[in-house]
């Protein structure tokens, strides 16, 4: 008996030795051989999941012998699906390489707006990318206009500066759309005048991405960018033919019809982008205003690519024209008398790139553009008609080296406005002539710190000299997380296209007084911190901004004689401060998206602090996306705006906005739909849009939507 009691006891603690075996991974980046600390390693078969630690060794204990199917993923990177046999060889790590996966990597896509082109994982600018799936998903949405592709960002609100033709601006951090930076291909093309109906005129379809730079940037193409510069970034020809076409209609009267072509032929390249974008009058409300206007707008935009052994060229046009009608349905549709506010624009620009490559790492590279926009407001009482004609030039030498990028270079901007016909305001005509030089390097001085710096000289001609330095750096603290800083001066050639003088449609207003006026400055800083990792099968993401810019001397609009406006510099300031916070949840075929933000931005003009108006302080972005690659998309949204200051010293109502969409796909062609703002929020269901009566009406800001509940679907072929 007692024989048999030890063979057991000998039996069990063999079979306990048997099953305490060990398996060690360790997961590296195959690109460079480095650690994947947080890596995420599963035995399916066993329900079992670990983390690697810090030095990327991810190791499962008390194994018993077998073979094992283990799958290892980390965000960004390829899944990887290896076979380990227990117990190891001489207690060996199994190495597993992990690659980039074929789905772009929000890390590895190439920003231009900073100039230097470098993977957003590698530039210590702050740069947010709108590309791929998220910016067709807005098209969706909206495929006549970047609006909403803007607004749907943290800390980016889309302004509509006025109630019945649905003109609009753009504000990053509270500031005021002037403030804002607007560039297709690295080309200052809507800047004064053409920027007041910018945004509503850019379709978004021949767009490979949007780079957004929040905070000061004036450094990097001159006055203007104190709030921060978008890029839009145009599709350029590829290895393979690009043929697609959209059609959408909306249940507010809206029809878009977009095509776009691009193909290389050997040495050559084209792209060709057409549209038409119309809409009925529409009233939601049924208070007899248009809460969006009549208009129809056509747009082309041929482009030509030349490839050389050394030099590559590119050559563009532009031309959109538009008639726009807003105000009473009376007027619109029967003629009846009736207040009306009427735009007819005309914009032509072209731009010309080309680059001659010197040697292996240096580069020349010249580029201009020219633009002509033609614009005319009419009201019942006044008409406000002007020509913007603008022209920007550039002569860059670019180096690129093994740790330091370099980029030197002068441009010469000029702007100049003349108003046509009569009119019984003094003439706001001027000439403004910008000259600059410029220099920027970024440098890799490890593999855990990147500095970059730059410094500009403007000199304008009515104005003076601007100097504006520029610095930033990013350090690598893990392979997981990354925290960005830096800082810089801002400034802006004062104008009288602001959104103020917009919602007046610049009547009773007097032209800028050069004497008296100056250049508006401002000094910013941003730091951020960036984190990922995988929690199991989730995928997380986290990023956190705090900002803070502080803006001398701003440009206000005050009393002048005869009941007249005028715009003059303020001897105080207004700051802006606050946080982002944005945090991606991936799990299967699910995503989920939060983001919030915090705006405290103030005037503080003879020592009353006030806060600015239509800034909402607290505002929350939440997104749900299902998606079947290439078969079915289906999004869940909804935005949160809080209560905001009005310019007549009363408060808005806080707000919500809820949205819906579906997409299906085939291989060559999708349908869509989406239902936008389905709880039916409207700024006239529980507020005033205007005072006095209907045919002189007397509006108030604008801080919610007026359009209401609209349903949009179409169709999208790829052939």
């Amino acid at each position: 008996m007692k024989h048999i009691l030890s063979l057991c006891l000998l039996l069990f603690a063999s079979t306990g030795i048997y099953a305490q075996h060990t398996i060690r991974l360790s997961i590296k980046k195959a690109e460079d051989s480095q650690p994947l600390a947080g890596a995420t390693a599963t035995i399916a078969s066993l329900n079992k999941t670990t983390i690697a630690d810090s030095v990327g060794i991810a190791t499962f204990a008390d194994m018993a012998p077998g073979i094992y199917t283990v799958t290892v993923s980390f965000v960004g990177l390829e899944e990887k699906e290896i076979t380990v046999t227990a117990p190891q060889p001489d207690r060996s790590l199994t190495e597993v390489l992990m690659e980039e996966g074929e789905e772009e990597d929000e890390e590895a896509v190439v920003v231009t707006a900073t100039r230097i082109s470098r993977t957003i994982a590698n530039i210590p600018t702050r740069v947010e990318v709108i590309s791929g799936e998220e910016l067709t998903e807005k098209g969706n949405m909206k495929p006549g206009d970047i609006r909403m592709l803007l607004n749907e960002s943290t800390g980016i609100q889309t302004q509509q500066t006025s109630a019945t033709s649905f003109n609009a601006g753009i504000r990053i951090q509270g500031l005021e759309g002037r403030y804002t930076q607007i560039l297709r291909d690295g080309y200052p093309l809507y800047s004064g005048f053409s920027g007041g109906l910018s945004i509503l005129q850019i379709a978004p379809l021949d767009l490979r991405q949007v780079e957004v730079i929040k905070g000061a940037a004036s450094t990097l193409y001159g006055g203007g960018a104190i709030a921060g510069l978008v890029n839009l970034v145009s599709k350029t020809p590829g290895r393979d033919r690009e043929i697609s076409f959209l059609a959408n209609g909306t249940s507010a009267g809206g029809l878009d019809l977009s095509g776009f072509y691009s193909q290389r032929y050997g040495k050559a390249g084209l792209t060709l982008f057409a549209s038409r974008n119309s809409n009925r009058p529409f009233d939601p409300a049924d208070i007899g205003l248009t809460a969006i206007p009549k208009f129809e707008r056509y747009t082309i935009n041929p482009r030509l690519f030349l490839y050389g052994k050394n030099t590559t060229a590119d050559v563009g046009a532009t031309y959109i024209t538009e008639d726009r009608t807003g105000g009473s349905m009376n007027y619109i549709k029967n003629g009846d008398n009736g207040f009306f506010e009427k735009n007819k624009t005309d914009r032509i620009t072209t731009q010309v790139g080309i680059a001659h490559k010197l040697t292996e790492h240096a580069t020349l590279q010249f580029k201009n553009s020219y633009s002509r926009f033609d614009r005319v407001i009419t009201i019942p009482t006044y008409t406000f008609d002007a020509l913007q004609q603008s022209s920007f030039s550039e002569f860059t030498w670019n180096r690129k080296g093994e740790k330091a990028d370099w980029i030197i270079g002068a441009n010469v901007l000029t702007d100049d406005l003349k108003e046509q016909g009569q009119t019984p305001d003094p003439k706001r005509d001027y000439r403004y002539n910008t000259y600059g030089l410029f220099v920027q390097n970024a440098w890799s001085i490890s593999e855990r710190v990147v500095l970059e710096t730059g410094l500009r000289g403007d000199y304008v001609n009515e104005f003076g000299f601007e100097l504006l330095p520029r610095v930033s750096a990013m350090f690598r603290v893990t392979p997981n997380l990354t925290t960005r800083i830096g800082g810089g001066f801002g400034y802006k050639t004062p104008t009288i296209f602001t959104e103020e003088a917009e919602r007046i449609q610049f009547q009773n207003l007097f032209p800028i007084d050069i004497n008296r006026s100056r250049n508006e400055r401002s000094v910013g800083g941003n730091w951020d911190i960036n984190y990922r990792t995988n929690l199991g099968d989730v995928g997380f993401s986290l990023n956190h901004l705090f900002f803070y810019t502080k803006l001398n001397n701003p440009l206000v609009l005050v009393g002048a004689p005869g009941g007249k406006v005028q715009f003059q510099n303020a001897t105080d300031y207004l700051d802006t401060k606050g946080m982002e916070t944005n945090l991606r949840l991936t799990y299967g075929d699910f995503k989920l998206f939060v983001g919030y933000t915090l705006t405290d931005a103030n005037t503080h003009f003879a020592n009353t602090r006030e806060w600015l108006p239509l800034t909402a302080r607290h505002r929350l972005n939440n997104v749900l996306m299902y998606e079947i690659e290439d078969k079915l998309k289906l999004g869940l949204e909804a935005y949160h705006f809080s209560r905001q200051r009005l310019s007549d010293g009363t408060f808005g109502k806080p707000y919500w906005i809820t949205g819906f969409m579906a997409e299906k796909l085939w291989e060559q062609f999708s349908v869509f739909i989406n239902f936008e703002n389905f709880t039916d929020t409207r700024q006239t269901k529980f507020d005033t849009i205007y005072t006095g009566t209907i045919n002189n009406p007397v509006f108030r800001d604008i801080y919610a939507p007026v359009e209401g509940f609209v349903v949009n679907g179409g169709i999208k072929i790829r052939l």
